[in-house]
């Protein structure tokens, strides 16, 4: 038990930081969990969250992709347009994810294959991407969207309901291949240790691939629950979310070194940093102390996995002195 609790530290600190978040606004402002106000901050983070989720996939073979927002924005205008072209909703979901699995899949063979920093390639194609949307559209939103666009012609309600549950269908699918496939055991060997992870018949190479391009496909799927919620398709979508779902990843308890962390850290994580803005609100604060808030919660998250590996070797150094 005492094992267990240990390895999961880091996502208990985040949900005590997270419960105490809560109470503290339901003392102050009860109204916060009112249906609509829940409901609105759940669609407003469901994008966030399925996007931090393929970034714990990258992050847990101590990798990283901060190309996420371009590729997000561009997958967001490509909804609207093949919309706009006649392309049935129901081909729309298909359609967008294989567009995100595709830009995720340029940054697995720049990484995976050709082994670039993964820093370096994902910060050029964060430009890149973002550059060649502006050019092709000329900045303008996609407009005059058929009418069964928007929340896939399901109506506001089932809409609504339809994306949420989308959302945890993907984290419970994820969550449970991570525990219990054996491509799920395969990112955290080649996070803690690549070259032991080759040694054991691993290749390192295509699984840094397939993250990236699985990391491209949440991208994508995100993209398009986000943009049925609209009348219209802005081209300036997904601006600063790589940093919103790096965050998430690293206050749910994913070791930004890579070889650990769990996505139900990574979902306790974007329920927190995503929560605080309406939190703020609700309270009386002014919310342009949310990033303030946020970024004081990432640094302590970090100097808590500071503070835990440098505890865990000295522990590892002693026993086999």
């Amino acid at each position: 038990m005492n094992v267990k609790l240990n390895r999961h530290k880091r996502e208990l600190s985040a949900s005590f930081a997270y419960a105490l978040l809560l109470i503290v606004v339901g003392v102050i402002a009860p109204s916060f969990f009112s249906g609509a106000n829940l409901r609105d901050v759940a669609l407003n983070n469901v994008p966030v969250l399925l996007v931090s989720m393929g970034m714990t996939l990258v992050i847990l073979v101590a990798q990283i992709d901060i190309s996420v927002g371009s590729q997000f924005a561009i997958a967001t205008v490509a909804a609207g347009l093949l919309a706009k072209a006649g392309v049935p909703i129901p081909l729309l979901l298909p359609s967008i994810v294989v567009i995100g699995a595709a830009m995720g899949a340029v940054n697995g063979v720049l990484v995976g294959t050709l082994r670039l920093p993964s820093i370096i390639v994902t910060l050029a194609m964060l430009v890149a991407w973002r550059d060649a949307l502006r050019w092709t559209t000329g900045g303008e939103w996609v407009q005059n969207l058929p009418a069964d666009f928007q929340w896939f012609g399901l109506g506001q309600s089932a809409g609504q309901w339809l994306i949420v549950i989308t959302a945890i269908v993907v984290l419970v699918l994820f969550s449970w291949a991570l525990r219990n496939l054996a491509a799920g055991r395969v990112l955290y060997a080649v996070g803690s240790d690549s070259e032991a992870a080759r040694l054991a018949g691993i290749e390192p190479s295509r699984v840094t691939f397939w993250v990236f391009t699985l990391m491209g496909a949440l991208v994508g799927l995100a993209a398009l629950l986000n943009s049925v919620r609209f009348s219209t398709v802005p081209s300036n979508a997904g601006l600063g979310l790589e940093l919103k779902a790096v965050a998430a990843v690293v206050v749910g308890g994913t070791a930004i070194t890579g070889g650990r962390g769990t996505l139900i850290g990574t979902l306790i994580g974007a329920a927190l940093l995503g929560t605080i803005g309406t939190a703020l609100t609700f309270v009386g604060i002014n919310p342009f102390w949310e990033k303030a808030i946020q970024g004081a919660i990432i640094l302590a998250a970090l100097a808590s996995d500071f503070v835990w590996r440098r505890a865990e070797r000295m522990q590892s150094a002693h026993k086999t002195i």
